[in-house]
């Protein structure tokens, strides 16, 4: 039990991203197959970032038991030792590479991609400012790309860009509660805040939501995924315009939750918990799924 808890299985929904691929392929491939490979592959990942959290968690063992939090974590609080989850840790990574590899090679080598950016994350990049953000935002991309893979489709620029505008902005809201809650409670803050101040992480965010939603806007508007062909097309071309509103509602309700309500240092817990952003992602997605059948 202990070793679930260290592999943080609330995280894994992070992994739902790979089924982007699926989701915007529905009538193109068969369905079937396409959804037993998107969930292999998301199984896969979760094996993988499973992995990568029991690694971090070894290596920040001495910072996670002064944070109020993070002290009660299986490792930090010795309920777990560091050479089971290392064990742990190599079993679960051999696994999750050998399954991605035999799933595809393109699969498997941005598998291999994604554990190499966490553990570089983990060791190295989560100290360093900016570069921490991208390589959080990093992970979320090479899941849309492995999405795509998965099923397997081309993987779209647009997908791409779409996800790592989106990762950003999570991140950056991210660092911007932890900030706010290492001024209320000096425990909790880690080295790296110093680098980052209200003002600068507000400004980014401002800049990266704005570019976020006008990509999207510009992905349903331009992508051919939901457009109708044949003499009809001026009159059903461009059906995912109608999932706009719904992005829009999306980044500003997670705006309103951070701002007003003190939240976001955990962006999974905030999907987990929030009754009206998972209402909004479940119509989104139907919304989504009706725009590409209906083309």
């Amino acid at each position: 039990m202990s070793i679930l808890q260290a592999a943080r299985p609330r995280q894994w929904v992070k992994n739902l991203l790979l089924y982007a691929g699926f989701l915007f392929t529905l009538g193109r491939v068969p369905v079937g197959p396409a959804f037993v490979r998107s969930t292999i592959g998301a199984l896969l990942f979760c094996c993988l970032s499973a992995s990568a959290y029991l690694v971090n968690d070894v290596r920040d063992v001495e910072s996670d038991r002064r944070h109020p939090e993070k002290r009660y974590r299986p490792i930090a609080a010795g309920r777990l030792s560091p050479r089971t989850a290392i064990c742990a840790a190599l079993i679960l990574a051999a696994a999750g590479l050998a399954g991605s590899f035999a799933l595809s090679m393109e699969f498997g080598a941005l598998a291999a991609a994604y554990l190499a950016v966490t553990l570089a994350y983990s060791f190295a990049l989560k100290h360093v400012v900016l570069l921490d953000v991208m390589a959080l935002a990093a992970g979320y991309v090479i899941r849309a790309l492995a999405g795509a893979a998965a099923v397997p489709v081309p993987a779209s620029f647009f997908l791409a860009l779409c996800t790592l505008l989106l990762a950003l902005f999570l991140g950056l809201c991210k660092r911007r509660a932890e900030l706010t809650a290492a001024e209320h409670d000096p425990t909790a803050s880690r080295a790296i805040l110093g680098e980052y101040s209200p003002a600068l992480l507000d400004q980014m965010i401002s800049v990266v939501t704005s570019s976020a939603l006008l990509a999207y806007a510009l992905y349903t508007y331009f992508t051919p995924t939901a457009q109708k062909p044949g003499p009809e097309w001026r009159f059903h071309a461009h059906l995912l315009t109608a999932t706009i509103p719904f992005v829009v509602y999306g980044i500003y309700r997670y705006l309103y939750l951070v701002y007003q309500q003190g939240l976001g240092e955990s962006p999974e817990a905030i999907f987990l918990k929030d009754r009206p952003l998972q209402w909004n992602t479940l119509l989104w997605a139907a919304a989504c799924v009706a725009a590409v059948l209906m083309r």
